[in-house]
């Protein structure tokens, strides 16, 4: 039991690092996760919240096709989508009706999959951050 916990630790932990990096760090992060047997892809996202909650799911599992964090099926996919749906939720009552921008981060490790979501919240020139994760398991 202690393995899958730790498990769902590290793929956490990996998104939320990808995350928060910026494109260097980003590159870096790609090649220590690679040694690892992680796979790893972020990508950036911006809008007004409401209506960019379809596009910043469609982004995140854009992105993991694309770094090959998950196989195009519906399983991996949904797994994606649901993840990242869950970490949008739990910003929900910051951002709504905010411009927001940031970066998605994703991990995977065998069945575990981990989306971070940094955001950061407008108001004028005041700023909120937050992130929000969700995790899924696949088969």
């Amino acid at each position: 039991m202690a393995n899958k916990d730790q498990a769902s630790k590290v793929v956490a932990t990996a998104a939320i690092k990808m995350a928060l990096s910026d494109r260097k760090e980003e590159d870096r992060l790609k090649s220590v996760y690679q040694q690892e047997t992680l796979q790893v892809a972020a990508v950036d996202f911006g809008g007004e919240f409401n209506s960019s909650i379809k596009k910043i799911i469609e982004r995140a599992i854009v992105a993991a096709k694309r770094e090959n964090v998950i196989k195009d099926t519906h399983a991996d996919q949904g797994a994606v989508a649901g993840a990242t749906h869950e970490a949008l939720k739990q910003i929900h009552s910051k951002a709504i009706g905010f411009d927001v921008g940031g970066k998605i981060g994703i991990a995977r490790k065998n069945d575990h999959i981990s989306v971070a979501i940094f955001f950061g919240i407008g108001l004028l020139h005041l700023n909120e951050m937050a992130i929000g994760l969700g995790h899924r398991a696949t088969t």
